[in-house]
């Protein structure tokens, strides 16, 4: 079995060892090569490649002990001359002995011309790394730093053992080191943006699972808990919580940003301060929680403020200009989320079945939608009749949402109602058409999402009048029925809101459309009987009448299906449940009964296939690279892996037969 490669963090630690045991070093030069290899093997992985060159030439500011440039500074090998002294594109670099004192010589003259010639600089005496570059204003000042060790004596202990330290800063270390080479980057896509903040993210969670205990977060961890009805118990449970607590704080941030952009002109000198991220998050569950997590004392117990002024600063380095230009507010936000989940937690996003859903199979699915509500259900104005009520009971970032709130608006301009449109369409936001979320990072962008669009049709949500759209973090699996007993009393007054207006949703409106994209898989926490008992119906008989004795109807998306089946074929009596989802209910042996109760309940059933499956299909094209799917994006081109399908059923108006 080969090994797999040592981490670089890892390599350099040994060489440094390795050439001090020599005894034949002298304190800063003999140990150049290690650190040249490190930068450069954190440099090939950026794009474009970043490249560290020891000991560069006079350019009057004097001759700093190397830099870092990119590949596109290099001339190609054909060239016969190479091209004249270029300034490294990403900073110097200033090495001292790990004897010195980093901060010192970063504060220093030498600095200060290196710092004057080449705009960054990387001071390092190889346990201690500080970015110097500019502030808002244009003066030199420390960027980011990172500390491998408080001491001289300290570091050469703890290079001993190259693995565990390694083990120990070898992720956070890394990222540091990418943001270094990035730093003087344009930041001007969605993609970019959402690197820097997953890249902080990152650091933040490896600081929050270091914390230890979180006590002090006890009555965020409860209020949740009680208000979602699950438990965050064992490993997973735990990385989930801590994993959702640094969601919310960077997508309040990324939101809160967004917002402020809008009321502060590119041109303009005012800077974004995360600190007034909950002045921007109007849902009050929103502001409660940003406010309870960012609270100074608990965000220094968490060692997180360092990071989070980083972050604010990436988002100020942002060319707003070009973002915005660029930002189509429907789809960029969903570009955005994938590639920051898949950056800041790939096993989390793995886990949870996040995939993002492409906006072509959202506006086929709800133009699908409103076409069967006019042609089989006889409503003439389809989604745009005020009384059809829509939920999304997943409903993640809003992009289903945001789809029929923009079908509706289509409808009415058809229908001549330009004048009022945007307060009519307000009004469907806030009064019938609904989401559901349970994690709180999907929610706040849900919420930017309607906002924006609301703002588009010029008809705002008003924070004095309350005013809201109608998605709620909730679980959707629970709180149908009312409870045996009165009510439980939760943490914050904001929670007992929240729930209550998505109780009543789920127990007073006359839901006629579900749709959306169910998660695949379960989320890292124990449910509750009522969210597990959900798919009892779809198990009667499975042994007694079709002999199957092995079956497996655990998938999350399964419990979705009977939530939707429930509410059209039980509580309205007729609508509609369209969803794109794993396509195993189709044809696996254990789904017979579910397949039956369809055939039985609904009058008519429409199945999409979307491919996807790698077992059936294969997945790759005949020369072995990744077959594009629907679900495929630049940043993943194989797409999901399990097979889909959008299934659409309909209820017309009946009573249920005998046999149901």
């Amino acid at each position: 079995i080969q090994e797999p490669p040592l981490h670089p963090l890892e390599t350099y630690i040994r060489e440094l060892r390795d050439i001090r045991a020599s005894g034949a070093a002298v304190a800063e030069t003999s140990y150049y090569g290690p650190l040249a290899t490190l930068l450069n093997e954190v440099g090939k992985t950026l794009k474009p490649r970043v490249r560290c060159i020891i000991n560069l030439r006079n350019q009057c500011g004097g001759i700093p002990d190397g830099g870092l440039f990119t590949r596109d500074q290099f001339q190609k090998a054909s060239d016969v001359e190479p091209l004249p002294g270029l300034l490294p594109s990403r900073g110097a670099i200033e090495v001292k002995g790990t004897a010195d004192d980093a901060m010192a010589t970063a504060a220093g003259e030498q600095v200060a011309r290196y710092w004057e010639t080449y705009g960054q600089v990387l001071v390092t005496n190889y346990r201690d790394f500080i970015l110097i570059g500019r502030d808002a204003e244009g003066n030199r000042t420390v960027l980011e730093s990172y500390q491998l060790a408080g001491s001289e004596a300290d570091f050469w202990k703890a290079a001993a053992n190259p693995r565990k330290m390694s083990q120990s800063h070898g992720e956070r270390f890394e990222e540091y080191l990418k943001r270094v080479m990035l730093y003087a980057a344009p930041i001007v896509t969605p993609k970019d943006v959402a690197w820097f903040l997953a890249s902080y993210a990152r650091d933040a969670k490896i600081r929050v699972e270091e914390a230890g205990d979180l006590p002090a977060l006890t009555g965020v961890r409860t209020a949740l808990e009680e208000a979602l009805g699950l438990k965050f118990e064992g490993e997973k449970g735990e990385h989930f919580f801590r994993s959702t607590l640094v969601q919310t704080l960077f997508y309040g941030d990324f939101s809160a940003w967004v917002l402020w952009s809008r009321s502060h002109l590119p041109a303009g000198k005012a800077q974004f301060m995360w600190k007034q991220s909950a002045d921007y998050l109007r849902v009050p569950i929103l502001r409660k929680l940003f406010y309870t997590l960012a609270e100074p004392g608990q965000l220094d117990i968490l060692n997180l403020p360092e990071v989070l002024e980083w972050a604010g600063a990436a988002l100020n380095r942002v060319d707003r200009t070009v973002f915005f230009g660029q930002f189509d507010e429907g789809h960029a936000v969903q570009y955005f989320y994938e590639p920051f989940l898949e950056a800041f937690d790939p096993e989390l996003r793995k886990e949870l079945g996040v995939w993002y859903t492409p906006p072509k199979n959202v506006q086929y699915m709800v133009a699908r939608v409103d076409t069967v509500l006019k042609e089989e259900l006889d409503i003439k104005d389809g989604l745009a009749d005020p009384n059809v009520y829509v939920l999304d009971p997943c409903c993640g970032t809003g992009a289903y949402l945001r789809e029929v709130l923009k079908h509706i608006a289509g409808t009415m301009q058809e229908r001549g109602g330009d004048a009022l449109l945007g307060e009519d369409l307000k009004r469907a936001a806030m009064e019938r058409v609904f989401g559901f979320e349970i994690m709180p990072a999907p929610f706040v962008i849900a919420h930017l999402q309607l906002g924006l669009l609301m703002q588009e049709y010029g008809a705002p949500f008003s924070e004095e009048k309350g005013e809201r759209p109608g998605v709620y973090l909730t679980n959707a699996l629970t709180g149908w029925e009312p409870p045996e007993g009165p009510k439980r009393d939760l943490p914050f007054p904001e929670l007992e809101e929240e729930r209550d207006a998505a109780e009543h949703v789920k127990r007073d409106v006359p839901i006629l459309v579900i749709l959306g994209n169910p998660p695949y898989n379960a989320f890292a926490g124990l449910s509750p009987a009522e969210e597990q008992d959900l798919v009892v119906p779809y198990k009667e008989g499975l042994i007694s009448e079709w002999g199957i004795k092995k079956f497996n109807l655990d998938d999350l998306y399964v419990r979705f299906f009977r939530l939707a089946e429930r509410g059209i074929t039980e509580q309205t009596g007729k609508g509609i449940v369209c969803f794109i989802s794993n396509f195993s209910y189709l044809s696996d042996p254990s789904f017979v009964v579910m397949r039956k109760r369809f055939l039985e309940e609904f009058d008519s059933i429409w199945i999409d296939c979307m491919n996807g499956d790698s077992r059936e299909t294969g997945k790759l094209t005949p020369n072995g690279k990744p077959d594009p799917s629907v679900f495929s994006t630049e940043s993943n081109r194989e797409g999901i892996r399990v097979g889909t399908s959008i299934g659409l059923l309909v209820k017309r108006e009946r009573t249920r037969g005998p046999d149901a």
